[in-house]
């Protein structure tokens, strides 16, 4: 079995994203004293007693009936599917309140497990009479925490990870995620199948035969991989259905917990306007990218046909230079082995690190060559820089004004960065910050 998976729930501004934060170990989650900040799911790790599970944080699930809330009461439920445990926060300090009551009902007939968070709750004295009412929910003993000081969450953890089934896989996952995303009908089923050398995912003609994200095990050179297979993303204006819009968010949540993303583009039509949706999504997540153009094998071919294929994509891709373009065929199984070599590649890539001593070293080469920008007579200082994270790779620079650090400029370091170290299908991220000289 998978890892499992906890989703935690409730309506909005009763701590939920603070809760998210205190169990990964990490501020993914904007966290505001404003309703609706969350809107979409964000995905995180978590680790408890040593048992490793995926934690879901979702917006909040509200009465109102705007397109907004109804897509967030989706998002939700799309969560509480996923799940093997639930955890529904509700507000201490404000008790009980209808909303919540209409959630409790809705958990209450998925059959799920659900652990009751009764968040805000500082001190020991009276909290329990602030806790009463929540027992009408009927799921069973409140947990009393606050997310915020930490209080009393390792006892919430104690029952969620109790709830886990049996056979819940509650390693570390160390292997090399891969999700492949593209439009309805462009092969990514039979990309998957053709991988593996057998029918694992149902092909079809008809567009949208895959309606969940599938994870396929597998293992290439020793390296552990896990194939997710996701369903076609259409255009937003187009998902009228539950069906097909839950389609659409699982596969932005397969883009969100993969490590390198291949975006699958269809050969005989040429790149989409949708295609380059998607690719921005994926850029936009820092993800590893990789451009797999599919049915080559179709494709009439002349003198230049795949350089002047390239040249289209890259000139309806700018924004994603750094990602490496491939083609293949899903059906042949032409440079599928490629395909799999530049995965290992980007996700290299995106582990990189330069140590902090090398890295300025390139810094000043680059600006020896060229200086950096001047306003009004004021000239941009870079003083240092150092990397600061992987996956996407970060590097923060220290300037005397960053409001001098040019678009221009930036580009210009990223490609010296690259000229040095490649960064093969890795996004790079500059950010400056201001210091005294």
């Amino acid at each position: 079995m998978s890892k499992p998976i906890v989703a935690i729930v409730g309506r909005p501004n009763v701590g939920k994203s603070t809760l998210f934060n205190r169990i990964t170990k990490s501020r993914t989650a904007i966290v505001e004293g404003q309703p609706g900040v969350t809107r979409d799911r964000i995905y995180g790790e978590g680790e408890w007693v040593n048992k490793h599970f995926t934690v879901i944080d979702t917006g909040g699930i509200d009465s109102e009936d705007d397109v907004i809330t109804r897509q967030v009461r989706v998002q939700a439920m799309v969560a509480v599917e996923q799940a093997d445990v639930i955890v529904f926060v509700v507000d201490g300090r404000a008790g009980l309140t209808g909303i919540d009551e209409e959630i409790g009902d809705v958990l209450r007939r998925h059959e799920k497990p659900v652990v009751l968070c009764v968040n805000k709750v500082e001190g020991t004295l009276d909290s329990w009479e602030a806790a009463v009412d929540f027992y009408r929910l009927g799921l069973g003993e409140p947990i009393l925490v606050s997310a915020e000081h930490g209080r009393n969450v390792g006892d919430l953890l104690d029952a969620v990870v109790g709830h886990f089934p049996e056979d819940a896989d509650v390693e570390p996952d160390e292997s090399l995620k891969i999700a492949i995303v593209g439009r309805p009908n462009v092969g990514k089923s039979s990309l998957v199948n053709k991988i593996l050398g057998e029918e694992r995912v149902i092909v079809s003609e008809i567009a949208g035969t895959t309606r969940d994200a599938i994870d396929t095990k597998l293992t290439y050179k020793e390296q552990p991989l896990t194939l997710i297979d996701t369903a076609g993303l259409r255009r937003r204006s187009k998902v009228e259905e539950d069906l097909e819009y839950y389609s659409v968010v699982r596969t932005l949540g397969a883009v969100e917990r993969s490590d390198v993303t291949v975006v699958l583009i269809d050969a005989t039509e040429g790149l989409t306007e949708q295609d380059k949706r998607i690719a921005g999504y994926a850029h936009e997540k820092g993800r590893g990218v990789i451009l797999a153009v599919n049915k080559w094998d179709l494709v009439p071919k002349e003198t230049n046909t795949m350089r002047d294929f390239e040249l289209e994509i890259r000139a309806g891709l700018q924004f994603l230079d750094y990602a490496p373009i491939v083609f293949i065929s899903a059906l042949t199984g032409q440079r599928l082995n490629r395909l799999l070599d530049i995965c290992l590649d980007v996700n290299e890539a995106c582990n990189m690190r330069i140590s902090t001593g090398r890295f300025n070293e390139i810094l000043q080469d680059a600006m020896a060559m060229n200086q950096p920008p001047s306003d009004k007579g004021v000239r941009l200082k870079i003083y240092y820089g150092s990397q600061v994270q992987v996956k996407p790779p970060v590097f923060v620079l220290h300037v005397n004004r960053k409001d001098l650090m040019h678009f221009s400029y930036e580009r210009y370091l990223e490609n010296r960065i690259r000229q040095e170290y490649g960064f093969v299908g890795t996004p790079i991220m500059l950010v400056t910050k201001e210091r005294e000289e």
